[in-house]
């Protein structure tokens, strides 16, 4: 074969295939804004087109939610003022962009924390079924319908995406 594979010693792995490959890249941590921080309080500006940067900022985004080990984040929250929004509360990753409700039914009381206000829980009232209409990270117009958990979720990102954040809306503080 003679490549340069064949070069090293034994136990060894040669990685320059990542190196040449264009599509892998390594995604990035990016900073958790957190409390008292003003772009959290700030409306986000809508995407006009889905681009690779806008797929790159979701991927980054993501990997900081996981790494974080929350579910979900908007791109307010890492300095961006961009409707994106991430969420995996473990049916799968999803990645919005331009989200808005479509429907927002029944009410639920629910116990949410934040990436953003790590020492702040509380309860508070979401609706318990709600209808999003947003695109995906290649443009395409998609639905998602949520209730229980992912209603919450996605009622509390898309809340981020306007400027308001959990702890406004608590009714008890929990610890």
């Amino acid at each position: 074969m003679g490549g340069p594979a064949d070069m090293l010693p034994r136990g060894y792995f040669f990685v320059e295939i990542w190196y040449n490959m264009p599509e892998v890249r390594e995604m990035a941590l990016r900073e958790i804004r957190k409390s008292g921080d003003e772009i959290l309080r700030k409306k986000s500006r809508e995407i006009q087109e889905v681009t690779d940067r806008v797929r790159t900022i979701l991927d980054d985004m993501a990997e900081t939610m996981y790494h974080a080990e929350g579910g979900g984040l908007a791109a307010c929250q890492v300095g961006i003022l961009k409707r994106l929004v991430v969420i995996d509360i473990g049916e799968g990753l999803l990645k919005l962009v331009n989200p808005e409700f479509v429907l927002q039914k029944g009410e639920q009381i629910v116990e949410e924390g934040c990436l953003s206000f790590p020492d702040v829980w509380g309860r508070l009232k979401r609706p318990e079924r709600v209808v999003v209409r947003a695109l995906d990270e290649n443009g395409k117009e998609i639905t998602v319908e949520g209730t229980g958990l992912l209603a919450k979720c996605l009622c509390h990102e898309l809340d981020h995406l306007d400027g308001i954040v959990f702890k406004d809306k608590i009714i008890e503080f929990t610890e």
